[in-house]
């Protein structure tokens, strides 16, 4: 049975799932960032996944790469997957902007987080429903 990491728990909010993944917001209001997370047990790594699976990894992932990079007018979309501090396998899909609080350099440890209100997740949630409309479920939050 899949369950999520409990650092990812605790530092993000779920969005929905896609056909492979869950979709998470990371709570740093700094940047659009997006977490996608296979629901498999016991995955850290990419060639752990079965060809099928990886391929539908990237399939979501370039997607919802595509969607962010327009709705929210990216400079930049950081994808990549790390995995140091949180073993458990996920990919993470910033946005990016030459305006942000870290530009240029990574957002890792770069600035402490500033959390989500609850009026700005409701936001980004709402303009995620207008972009995802196939083959995603929101959950409710």
């Amino acid at each position: 049975m899949f369950a999520l990491d409990p650092r990812l728990h605790q530092d993000t909010v779920p969005i929905g799932d896609f056909p492979l993944c869950r979709l998470l917001l990371s709570n740093d209001s700094n940047y659009p960032w997006f977490i996608l997370v296979p629901r498999r047990d016991d995955i850290s790594e990419l060639f752990q996944l079965d060809v099928a699976d990886q391929q539908q990894l990237w399939k979501e992932t370039t997607l919802l790469a595509e969607l962010l990079k327009d709705a929210f007018e990216a400079d930049k979309l950081n994808v990549a997957t790390l995995g140091n501090v949180v073993s458990q396998l996920h990919m993470h899909v910033i946005v990016r902007k030459r305006g942000d609080v870290a530009w240029p350099a990574p957002v890792w440890g770069k600035h402490p987080a500033t959390p989500y209100q609850a009026s700005e997740v409701a936001a980004v949630r709402e303009r995620l429903r207008l972009l995802l409309t196939e083959d995603f479920t929101f959950l409710e939050g």
